[in-house]
């Protein structure tokens, strides 16, 4: 076994503590299914599903349903309380509507492009290693508890507010946020299937302004989620405010803009288009 491999399997307990420890926190004053409290339920099936799924994509070395799964499993946790919940409130609908939306948004386009690309590279030298892929699927699951976090305690929490001038901002950022990552994404799809963009990045449209709009979007509209759950958070449920943190931290320090910034300075760096654009466009929060 590999440094690599050992490293995975100390942190693999490590993830799964983790993932216990939110799930108790966000449990507190909540409701209870099958003798299971609703929150603890939904990050253990966050974890079920990866695993799951995990052992066919290991089999066939394949990551193409990794992205996917992700977003089912979103999917999956908002549905499971409102399914099992008797009553829904106003502020309880509207968390679920607008994940729900994020969700299938989003899965959608990242299954459509990596099956058209045919491969993602990142997972190039995890998939041989049984642990180190595993590991990979697991902190999916973690992203997704974590992500979530806020909008499951809306769901499944006892405390009740009518909408209110929480929900009305929450859900104003949402919408602007979820319209930038669109649009962005949008642009750069259609940039980047014209022939005669081959070879080169974009710099148009929202992409003239941050150089990761759709990263700042995604940002914004999960801080309007935990805006909207602000109000019936209490107790140990305000760890809930973890969702746009870790969301924020996630693709500003670990798996997003540095990954591309690399990758963009490796293919084009140097290049005086590439190094003005670079020097005048701001890395996430858009010039007005």
């Amino acid at each position: 076994m590999n440094k690599e491999d050992r490293q995975s399997l100390v942190i693999f307990p490590v993830l799964i503590v983790v993932g216990v420890l939110v799930a108790l926190a966000g449990s507190q004053g909540g409701r209870s299914a099958f003798g299971i409290p609703l929150f603890a339920l939904c990050v253990g099936l966050a974890f079920v599903i990866q695993w799951v799924v995990f052992i066919p994509s290991f089999a066939r070395q394949t990551e193409k349903f990794f992205d996917l799964t992700g977003s089912l499993t979103y999917v999956t946790v908002i549905l499971i309380p409102v399914l099992l919940s008797p009553v829904l409130d106003a502020r309880s609908l509207l968390v679920a509507a607008l994940v729900l939306v994020w969700a299938i948004r989003l899965g959608s386009f990242l299954y459509r492009r990596i099956h058209k690309a045919g491969k993602d590279d990142r997972f190039d030298e995890l998939k041989p290693s049984f642990w180190r892929f595993l590991v990979v699927w697991t902190i999916q699951a973690l992203w997704v508890t974590f992500t979530a976090a806020a909008a499951l305690v809306v769901l499944t929490t006892s405390v009740r507010k009518e909408l209110d001038i929480f929900a009305v901002l929450g859900f104003l950022l949402w919408a602007a946020g979820f319209a930038l990552e669109v649009v962005a994404d949008s642009q750069k799809g259609k940039f980047s299937a014209d022939p005669a963009n081959k070879g080169k990045f974009i710099r148009t449209g929202l992409w003239a302004r941050s150089r990761h709009p759709n990263y700042f979007g995604e940002i914004v509209l999960w801080v309007g989620v935990a805006v909207i759950a602000l109000p019936v958070l209490q107790g140990w449920t305000w760890v809930a405010l973890i969702s746009p943190v870790f969301v924020t931290l996630l693709l500003t320090r670990v798996s997003g803009v540095p990954l591309l910034e690399k990758k963009a300075d490796k293919k084009w760096g140097g290049q005086a288009d590439y190094e003005a654009y670079k020097k005048n466009t701001p890395v996430l929060i858009p010039k007005l």
